[in-house]
């Protein structure tokens, strides 16, 4: 277990940003139940979600300091927050399908599929939880998405359906667990969905036009 407590490069949790904002958000919680809690709706609300974040600087002490980030931006934060709170934390990765991708978005993609979409696994109270921040809850409220909520005992993943009813979310691979951002095999996936030139622009940051 001390392998998911320990920092990375990415997964900086003794950045001195990092250890701050996790006893901050921490403090005055005794039960590491609420201790997660407080550090995911951090992350899910107050890291805003932006797809069109460039890859680069991946780490976490980085993604706090900006204020947004895409799916593993995210994940990587919460895990970094959790280590920094003595918490066990790892990353998850898996392939979903998005039946609502914005139009500009999908234009760049020219798939519905979100390749190794990243998200958080905590270890509360003897087993894994999986925590996924990705999708804030302004922009949950602006497109009608049921927003991931957690307890900290419960699975927190995406929802298949929106308010609607309609499909929304469908995990269709799962490339497993992993204590730091499997860098080669999430840049094999994402060229192979999208192709080596949008990888290539998506480290600087995805430029749309109308």
């Amino acid at each position: 277990m001390e392998r998911y407590l320990k920092p990375t490069p990415i997964i900086d949790s003794d950045s001195e940003v990092i250890k701050a904002k996790a006893k901050s958000l921490t403090e005055g919680k005794d039960e590491i139940i609420e201790k997660a809690k407080s550090i995911f709706y951090f992350v899910r609300d107050e890291i805003k979600y932006n797809p069109y974040t460039p890859i680069f600087p991946l780490n976490a002490s980085a993604t706090l300091e900006r204020g947004y980030g895409f799916c593993v931006h995210k994940a990587v934060l919460l895990a970094a927050l959790a280590r920094a709170e003595q918490i066990p934390a790892r990353l998850g990765f898996a392939d979903v399908r998005n039946h609502f991708v914005p139009e500009k978005l999908a234009k760049l993609m020219r798939t519905d599929i979100f390749a190794c979409h990243g998200y958080t696994e905590l270890y509360l109270e003897g087993k894994w939880v999986k925590a996924t921040p990705a999708f804030d809850l302004k922009m949950c409220q602006e497109n009608r998405i049921i927003p991931v909520e957690f307890d900290g005992k419960n699975h927190a993943i995406f929802h298949p359906y929106n308010l609607d009813g309609e499909l929304h979310i469908e995990y269709v691979k799962e490339y497993g667990t992993y204590e730091d951002v499997p860098l080669e095999e999430c840049f094999k996936a994402w060229v192979q969905a999208y192709g080596h030139d949008f990888v290539e622009m998506w480290k600087t940051g995805l430029k749309v036009t109308d």
